[in-house]
């Protein structure tokens, strides 16, 4: 199934977390209507495909060094 994907990354250095703009996960499925590989003329679309995307997918990685606001603050 497709889905989002919010990533919030962490600066350890100054503690600010900076969002990054979400984006969509495409999968291969047939029977996702959100996918490329389905069709777009399918039949009984809403009874045999899933007509929702996956629960966002969420992360926040913890990068060691200053976010970019403060890096550019202290040049």
């Amino acid at each position: 199934m497709c889905y989002w994907r919010r990533v919030r990354n962490i600066y350890t250095r100054c503690g600010h977390g900076v969002n990054l703009p979400e984006e969509e996960i495409k999968c291969d499925l047939v029977n996702c209507k959100f996918s490329p590989a389905h069709r777009q003329n399918c039949p009984n679309c809403s009874q045999t495909c899933w007509q929702y995307r996956q629960y966002p997918q969420q992360y926040s990685p913890h990068i060691d060094r200053l976010c970019p606001t403060c890096s550019n603050t202290h040049r």
